[in-house]
């Protein structure tokens, strides 16, 4: 590898600048939501993103390219601070030329099998001496190496307010610099949509189809004979008589085509077995060769774990919009960052609600992810509420447009050397309301569902005539089914019934005993007991592991359903909850495929067996879990 090769690499990729040997983009897109952080916070990202870029131009960052070669290749002999001084010299058509030369050269003694350090040094000596000759150089060589700054990286700050913002910046990312060394079929297709059909709202079993009726055989010799078909010069009448096929319409390529492209973008294991454990580091997908993806795109999320769920429907959105139209699969490379920020005493159940406050963990995926890397915990988990506290923290350069970095810098650090993934199990419920009229909901969540049984408001007459010797038995009859994880890998199914008063499912482990890949439900029982006083009740947790669960009331008596403690996903009147690992929608579309053929057929069978079938999200860490 050609010295300073990586250096060029990165800042080529991270500020975007063209360059035909190394065409590859990166972007950091740091999200946050309004309704979970404070503006102050909010304003202080927004200030210290615009002030990271201020000096970080296209011309700064191709001269850093350029002395950082130079340095790399010549050591002492080159003069950085005269070549510092002629390249911010030079006009931006020379200063471009000059930087594709040094590029080339760079990547071309990198491409090399056999090409020595010596090799490499000639050509960028040519290239300096080019440089030097076109101005009067003065000064004199420093005595050492100068250290040439390494900018940081191109971010941008997004709030996040809409469901499919996540998916609208991204297309706006890959689709205005479209590469011709991709893919004809995708240069020629994908880049002739609208913005509005890719964004359109689409269904992942369901596919658009288009029939066209021709009556052209496509064979030449078919063709009317016209005055301006002449024969060719040379030919015979035994080589015009052959059948030449004429350019048809194209095909589009369907999903149940793009499955190389859905396989190789679904960055995990399959969860199919639920006696692994939890989460793994790592990815174990194949590699599709010849799938160069020239677009980078790092997800930065901050928050609580309520922006966590609001991630895992975005990327469970973006799954099932790529399973119907694949877009930005072949293109584009997702990786996920988090950073966890809690602001005051937040997270207690409303009082309407009738609850006990108390305070919730907000952060338990920070929390597991700070045991299973203590890299992570001692440099990401530390900005928890560090962050706030310097957003209200009066700074000295207040008058002054460029804030104190600490942030972008610490941000810049972990997408740079974040690059061992942490999977976590994105669950699918479906909610079953008591008005019959009203549909089903589905939705995703990914830390918690928590589940409480309504209060019954009983009429003033009712109360009134009730016998005082009753008592009222507190919550609702639930049948709850599930299926028992066992360690064995057997499936065993339960099927219980139980008055309760509500549930807790827990996808996030407590403690490393329990790292398995199943959702821990605590279900709070009520027991009756006997006392001097007469009958009385109280309650008991019943724990159980399970991955499938099915739970439905038994009474009018409603419950409220509530997803990764996000208040402003809560459900009421609820009378079922069904809650399964969330399929990955490629596997659904080809499972559907091969039902169509045969219905006999097993399960995994043809591209099912090759794609993962739980839908994984991940999420990057320094070291992954360490054993």
């Amino acid at each position: 590898m050609a010295p300073g090769v990586l250096y060029q690499r990165m800042v080529i990729s991270e500020q975007s600048l063209k360059s035909e040997p190394y065409p590859y983009q990166e972007r950091v897109f740091l999200f946050a939501d309004p309704d979970v952080l404070s503006k102050a916070v909010c304003d202080a990202l927004v200030t210290d993103a615009r002030a990271a870029q201020m000096y970080q131009n296209p011309r700064s960052c191709m001269c850093y390219v350029i002395i950082r070669a130079m340095q790399a290749a010549l050591g002492e002999d080159c003069d950085v601070e005269s070549l510092q001084r002629i390249l911010q010299d030079k006009p931006t058509d020379e200063l471009e030329h000059c930087f594709r030369q040094v590029v080339a050269a760079v990547e071309c003694t990198g491409s090399e099998t056999n090409a020595g350090r010596g090799q490499h040094a000639e050509r960028l000596e040519k290239i300096y001496s080019m440089v030097l000759n076109s101005s009067a150089a003065g000064g004199s060589s420093p005595e050492g190496l100068q250290g040439t700054p390494l900018p940081n990286p191109n971010i941008s700050f997004h709030l996040w307010t809409d469901e499919d913002q996540l998916w609208k910046e991204l297309v706006l990312f890959v689709r205005p610099r479209s590469q011709p060394c991709e893919q004809d079929y995708l240069s020629q297709e994908l880049d002739n949509f609208e913005i509005q059909d890719i964004v359109s709202d689409c269904d992942c079993c369901e596919q658009t189809r288009f029939s066209v009726l021709s009556n052209d055989s496509g064979i030449e010799r078919d063709l009317p004979a016209t005055s301006e078909e002449l024969p060719l010069p040379g030919g015979t009448e035994v080589e015009h008589a052959r059948l030449h096929r004429k350019g048809g319409i194209k095909k589009r390529m369907s999903p149940l085509e793009s499955m190389t492209f859905l396989q190789n973008s679904c960055n995990g294991p399959g969860a199919k077995n639920s006696g692994k454990l939890h989460r793994k580091s790592g990815s174990t997908a194949v590699p599709v060769p010849h799938l160069h993806r020239l677009y980078t795109a790092r997800i930065v999320v901050l928050g609580d774990d309520r922006v966590l769920g609001q991630l895992a429907q975005a990327y469970y959105s973006l799954r099932k919009r790529e399973t119907r139209r694949v877009f930005l699969t072949p293109r584009l490379n997702l990786q996920f960052y988090y950073i966890p920020v809690v602001e005051g005493q937040q997270g207690t159940w409303p009082t309407e609600d009738h609850t006990t406050p108390g305070q919730m963990e907000l952060c338990e995926l920070a929390v597991y992810l700070g045991r299973a890397d203590p890299w992570y915990e001692s440099n990401i988990n530390t900005l928890c509420h560090m962050i706030p506290k310097l957003a209200t923290m009066p700074s000295s350069l207040s008058k002054l447009p460029v804030s104190d970095p600490f942030i972008i810098d610490v941000i810049a650090y972990y997408v740079r050397l974040g690059i061992q993934p942490v999977y976590f199990q994105v669950y699918a419920v479906k909610i079953f309301f008591s008005n019959v009229a009203q549909e089903p909901a589905e939705d995703v969540f990914l830390t918690e569902l928590s589940a409480k049984v309504q209060d019954c408001k009983a009429p003033k007459d009712h109360i009134q005539t009730k016998k005082k010797t009753m008592l009222e038995v507190p919550g609702a009859d639930l049948a709850v089914t599930y299926s028992k994880v066992l360690l064995s890998d057997r499936k065993k199914v339960v099927a219980v019934l139980l008055r309760s008063t509500g549930l807790v499912m827990k996808a996030i482990p407590s403690n490393e005993a329990e790292d398995l890949m199943c959702l821990n439900v605590n279900i709070t029982e009520v027991v009756k007991t006997s006392n001097l006083s007469g009958r009385s009740f109280a309650s008991a947790t019943n724990q159980i592991r399970t991955c499938n669960i099915k739970i439905e009331s038994k009474e009018p008596r409603t419950f409220t359903v509530r997803l990764d403690k996000d208040f402003r996903r809560t459900y009421t009147n609820v009378v079922g909850v069904e809650v399964s690992p969330c399929l990955e929608p490629s596997y659904c579309l080809q499972k559907i495929k091969t039902m169509r053929f045969g219905l006999h057929e097993p399960e995994n069978v043809g591209l099912a067996k090759y794609i993962p079938k739980s839908l994984l999200l991940p999420i990057n860490t320094f070291a992954g879990i360490i054993q």
